[in-house]
């Protein structure tokens, strides 16, 4: 990828067709590129378009410097949420961005919010949670040919990408073997059993068996069993998923309707040996991965993306994978209107990104960045709820 300043002049003439873009005037000297650390920059930019003024931020990240990583920004629980600063300070990195949707509200009486992500996420090579089926996910609808297993990742080769992940697993016990569909999920596949471990957290675990494969809003399952594996062995049962902290030598097995059905053939003292992984595909082992849409493909917008105008968070990967830009665009205010989600990817493409995604918009859009100098990240962007939302997770950029 070229300068930022080069790559936002450029862009004027790429969306000359999309919307009116004036020039560019010189950048002012709060507007140039900050240098954050060896590898990483952050510099604001501004655009006029037909639909009014837009004002982004964009976090530079050369993957080529050996003292550069991308990792998972997350509170410690798949199910609990927290402000992007704290998520970026708690961790050490030295900027960080919102990431994946999440379950941020319920349809379903008796059942609360889990806040965890819609996606797959991995945290320093190890696999926290799967992704919940495509109808149950929060955000704009999917562009044709993308799904929740979709993830914006960093592989064992130090390249940037845009993967799929698959989860296998299966639960083995005296009688066969169960198939194993979901890993920390708020939301099972229609007839899938799946397997919550200790980095579920203490929410409840109810919200898994609600909703359809397709329709998020669908009545709960009537049809559940849950079972307690500890060290090994099934430890009890019960009709309905429970709630609490799970212990690290324990898994809990939870299915609803077949899977429940299939759950039900195991008793106290069985032997069961638990097993789950995400399989990416055509990808090396990652080490870092996160729920994320695609919106830009081999450098062109993938047909169908959301019109809405409305406050962003995007990340654009180059063709060799070393170079990423993290980006955030203010919205809903007079200052700055926002963006469509194609507008997006035709900026990404400006900043030199052949490969994009959408992460979580709206009020969840957040960046912050620690100056060199500074003890803590602080927030660029304003949030336009007017104050940080917490979220499931974020990106991280981290330098050694």
């Amino acid at each position: 990828m070229s300068s930022v300043p080069a790559r936002l002049r450029a862009f004027t003439a790429a969306l000359a067709v999309g919307f009116a873009v004036l020039p560019l005037p010189a950048a002012s000297a709060g507007d140039e590129a900050v240098p954050i650390a060896a590898g990483v920059t952050y510099r604001p930019f501004d655009l006029s378009t037909s639909h009014g003024p837009v004002r982004g931020h964009v976090i530079s990240v050369d993957l080529s410097d050996p003292h550069v990583d991308l990792g998972l920004l997350h509170p410690g629980s798949v199910a609990a949420k927290d402000e992007v600063t704290d998520l970026t300070n708690a961790r050490g990195a030295v900027a960080g961005v919102n990431g994946d949707f999440f379950n941020i509200a319920e349809e379903h009486p008796g059942i609360r919010p889990t806040s965890s992500s819609t996606g797959p996420e991995i945290a320093e090579g190890r696999a926290l949670k799967g992704a919940v089926p495509d109808g149950q996910r929060f955000g704009p609808a999917l562009p044709a040919g993308t799904s929740n297993e979709d993830v914006l990742a960093l592989g064992a080769d130090g390249r940037a990408r845009i993967a799929h992940l698959d989860l296998s697993g299966t639960a083995v016990g005296p009688r066969g073997t169960i198939g194993v569909a979901g890993l920390n999920q708020y939301a099972l596949p229609v007839g899938g059993v799946g397997a919550f471990t200790d980095d579920w957290g203490t929410a409840s675990r109810a919200r898994a068996v609600c909703g359809t494969d397709e329709d998020r809003s669908a009545p709960c399952s009537e049809r559940t069993e849950e079972v307690v594996v500890h060290r090994g062995v099934v430890e009890s049962e019960a009709d309905r998923p429970g709630t609490g902290p799970i212990p690290e030598d324990s898994v809990v097995l939870v299915g609803r309707e077949q899977g429940a059905d299939e759950l039900e053939t195991l008793d106290a003292g069985d032997p069961v040996s638990v097993r789950t992984k995400l399989v990416p595909a055509e990808a090396p082992q990652l080490e870092f991965a996160v729920g994320a849409t695609p919106i830009l493909r081999d450098g062109a917008p993938l047909p169908g993306l959301d019109g809405e105008l409305a406050p962003r968070t995007a990340a654009g990967i180059s063709a060799d994978g070393r170079q990423v830009r993290l980006v955030v665009v203010d919205g809903r205010s007079e200052a700055s209107t926002g963006m469509s989600l194609r507008e997006v990817a035709e900026l990404l493409t400006s900043f030199g990104a052949t490969d994009g995604v959408n992460l979580d918009g709206g009020g969840s859009s957040t960046m912050a960045v620690r100056a060199p100098g500074d003890d803590l990240a602080t927030v660029r962007n304003v949030p336009s709820d007017g104050e940080q939302r917490q979220v499931a997770n974020g990106i991280g950029v981290f330098t050694h």
